[in-house]
């Protein structure tokens, strides 16, 4: 296969990796996805589609599907975490769509990603590709996986999140700092919690130290969601991973002064997966010649608004962009792509990790009003 005729190989096929492909394919760019999961699965986990969010999403098409399965929250309720006294209400659902002309919406994590992956023919996602190697030549990437198989691109987009291979043989290991804190979540059937309302908004419940997040993660309203921050003195001992189990009793015990509503809930909830939280400065660069990272691969950021996958979805629309205005000239278009993405992903991680985020008065419009598909891909503009 001649050089210009490779594809572009995107390593992961999380929520960023499919997203770029769906919207590199729009722009006529053949485009290969590897996946060192043998398979997906729907993980218990929630996630939070804000307005700019949904910006991209809409136009990838997938906006009438998601408002047929998510939940759309009345407000964003923060409340205080003993007496319940609300600190701030953003009001969400209708006044959001008239504000910046989307929708905001709360689904099941599986939810979304099924419905990016539907969006990629199936030849063009490999999976139980983990990737091993990869060294750049004259135009082309040479990869090498796990299982021995190889392969060539004209490019590679290293989509592989918070654990990037891409970005550490590109930048070598990095450090990342342990907060100190551990977060908790799961999702369980509503009939669980009984007579128990958790009401019709997104909920934060903010103590002293610690929060947790509460809401539905479908239409239905027959699936909660929560996920939870606080101090841990072991934490640092948990893997950065959801696929790691917590003890439900050590988290109840963390959120016995917590108002009833939500020690029921916990009390509710079957079973838990736990995540340390790390910490990680803005990158020094996103990529070398024909090899870029996007997503959490370089701006991973802390829980706390909302944004991880906002971020990478907002990503995918750029590069895209940045792709096309360069044509055949992807060197470029990965530089210009870094230059217009980062003062917002670093602004956003910032904002993250302060942990404040809504938590009283807020104007969210600098988040939620970005728009990916029109925002000026003139670097100075930004």
């Amino acid at each position: 296969m001649k050089k210009s005729e490779l594809p572009v190989a995107i390593i992961g096929a999380g929520i960023g990796g499919l997203a770029a492909a769906t919207a590199l394919r729009a722009q006529g760019v053949a485009v290969q996805v590897y996946e060192q999961a043998r398979q997906f699965a729907r993980i218990g986990a929630g996630i939070q589609m804000t307005p700019n969010a949904m910006r991209v999403l809409d136009g990838l098409g997938l906006r009438p599907q998601l408002e047929e399965i998510a939940f759309s929250p009345r407000s964003s309720l923060n409340r205080a975490h003993d007496t319940g006294a609300v600190t701030n209400e953003f009001p969400l659902a209708g006044a959001v769509l008239e504000r910046y002309g989307m929708p905001f919406l709360a689904m099941h994590r599986g939810d979304l990603h099924a419905a990016l992956a539907a969006q990629v023919p199936q030849a063009h996602i490999s999976l139980g590709k983990k990737l091993v190697h990869l060294e750049q030549g004259d135009g082309e990437v040479a990869l090498r996986f796990e299982d021995g198989s190889e392969a060539r691109a004209r490019a590679v987009i290293g989509a592989d999140g918070v654990h990037s291979l891409v970005r550490e043989l590109l930048l070598g290991e990095e450090q990342p700092r342990f907060t100190g804190r551990v977060a908790y979540r799961t999702t369980f059937p509503a009939s669980r919690l009984g007579s128990l309302d958790i009401g019709q908004s997104r909920t934060k419940w903010w103590g002293p130290d610690r929060h947790i997040v509460i809401y539905y993660v479908t239409r239905r309203q027959d699936e909660v969601y929560f996920v939870t921050s606080q101090p841990e003195d072991a934490g640092w001992l948990t893997p950065e991973s959801w696929s790691a189990k917590g003890d439900l009793e050590v988290l109840r015990a963390a959120y016995a002064d917590f108002h009833p509503d939500v020690r029921a809930v916990l009390a509710a909830c079957p079973d838990v997966h736990k995540w340390a939280i790390f910490q990680r400065d803005p990158l020094p660069n996103w990529g070398r010649g024909n090899i870029v990272l996007m997503g959490d691969a370089c701006h991973p950021m802390t829980p706390y608004m909302a944004q991880g996958a906002a971020m990478a979805l907002e990503d995918s629309v750029v590069l895209a962009r940045c792709v096309a205005a360069h044509g055949s000239d992807l060197d470029a278009a990965f530089r210009l792509f870094e230059q217009v993405r980062k003062p917002r992903t670093s602004a956003v991680q910032a904002g993250s990790s302060a942990n404040n985020w809504m938590r009283e008065s807020t104007n969210p419009d600098w988040v939620y009003g970005y728009d990916a598909w029109n925002v000026s891909l003139d670097a100075g503009a930004q």
